[in-house]
């Protein structure tokens, strides 16, 4: 048995080619993100990866609509969008492929 705990991971982040993981793997990431009501991430794509966004509680805005518990928002390569957490919420993001460097800032 291998134990760990999300709060030794980055950002939530826990499978992926990064540092700490728990599994080192180009084929995808796996995160699970816990956000206060209020906070926010800027707009921004990815050119290779598709995100799959599992809203487990909360809810959040994201593709410029709001989305709550159990919603699937995916978002595919050259998609922009923003979030923001409406309430505290927690979600489960997956990116396939784990394509390091492949988050692009939107102006």
């Amino acid at each position: 048995m291998i134990e760990s705990h999300l709060d030794k991971m980055v950002k939530g982040w826990f499978i992926g080619s990064f540092t700490p993981t728990l599994l080192d793997t180009t084929d995808f990431e796996v995160g699970v993100k816990a956000y206060k009501a209020g906070d926010r991430e800027g707009s921004h794509h990815h050119k290779i990866a598709t995100e799959y966004t599992v809203i487990v509680s909360g809810r959040v805005r994201m593709c410029g609509r709001e989305w709550g518990e159990g919603s699937i928002i995916i978002i595919e390569p050259g998609e922009s969008t923003a979030f923001e957490s409406l309430t505290d919420s927690v979600t489960v993001v997956v990116k396939v492929p784990g394509a390091r460097n492949d988050k692009y800032v939107d102006e």
